[in-house]
């Protein structure tokens, strides 16, 4: 999960792992704990958090749609893909992807290390200035 602090969690599958509706809801559970310890003003303040994903299948299978109203978060609404619209993560996901261009991993441990610390390399600015200009998008 992406904010304008920074990436407050995130999860490197498995090569064999695919995402599913049963996944995404326990990956959901995880983010919940994560914000709750990471951000606990978020809870405190009993701000509703607001998540935007995109509409793929995991996203809006029931076990994710009934979790997401006990944890009564705000679920923004996808826009129907458009290719002038950039993705709310496009920024990371670019940036990431010139850095990764020169790297070459042997194992998910070196991948999970090397994005461990691209992640924690980027300052809250980096973060704050794309988020802030998602409205304009």
């Amino acid at each position: 999960m992406l904010e304008q602090l920074g990436v407050v969690y995130y999860e490197l599958l498995n090569p064999s792992e695919k995402i599913t509706g049963i996944l995404y809801q326990t990956q959901l559970i995880r983010l919940s704990r994560a914000l709750k310890k990471k951000r606990p003003q978020y809870y405190s303040r009993h701000d509703k958090i607001i998540l935007l994903h995109d509409n793929g299948r995991s996203n809006v299978a029931v076990p994710v749609k009934n979790y997401l109203k006990i944890l009564d978060w705000e679920v923004l609404p996808h826009p129907p893909y458009s290719p002038d619209i950039a993705p709310f993560d496009y920024h990371l996901f670019q940036s990431m992807a010139y850095a990764l261009s020169e790297q070459q991993f042997t194992s998910y441990e070196g991948t999970r290390n090397w994005v461990d610390s691209w992640i924690a390399s980027k300052d809250k600015e980096f973060f704050r200035l794309r988020i802030q200009m998602l409205p304009e998008r």
